[in-house]
């Protein structure tokens, strides 16, 4: 079972330095689910990030979208782990109005990730949020 935005947020805020943060970032990465290796292509590839990134997504009967998402870099796997902790689940207007600037700022990360990390977590949101959810 994958682990909460607000167990997330919980967890991160007993962490009391940096090396425990991404520790425990590493070790919500551990838990993606796993990546179709036929979709590792150009077609699921995330560009912006200096790590590998795919993504896959599927819309439900209920609207609700579901994504899976495979990294390289142990780090970045965790950091999608918090990223599908925020979209998945959402209809496609819920992920539009979701303020990831702010979930990033209660969970502390914006003073805790390299600018690196940021501008290829911000690729990860904006490929999300430009998605055609009509065309599934």
């Amino acid at each position: 079972m994958s682990t909460t935005l607000s167990e997330i947020q919980d967890n991160l805020s007993f962490c009391e330095n940096d090396e425990e943060r991404f520790s425990y970032i590493i070790d919500l990465g551990k838990q993606l689910s796993p990546y179709p290796d036929d979709q590792k292509d150009e077609d699921h590839k995330i560009y912006g990030c200096s790590s590998t990134i795919w993504f896959s997504y599927t819309i439900g009967t209920d609207n609700k979208c579901h994504f899976l998402f495979a990294s390289d870099a142990l780090i970045v796997r965790g950091l999608l782990s918090i990223v599908t902790a925020i979209f998945d689940g959402k209809t496609p207007a819920e992920i539009q109005s979701t303020d990831t600037d702010a979930i990033f700022a209660a969970l502390g990360l914006n003073s805790t990730l390299s600018n690196q990390r940021q501008v290829g977590l911000s690729s990860v949101i904006k490929r999300i949020k430009s998605l055609d959810f009509t065309q599934s």
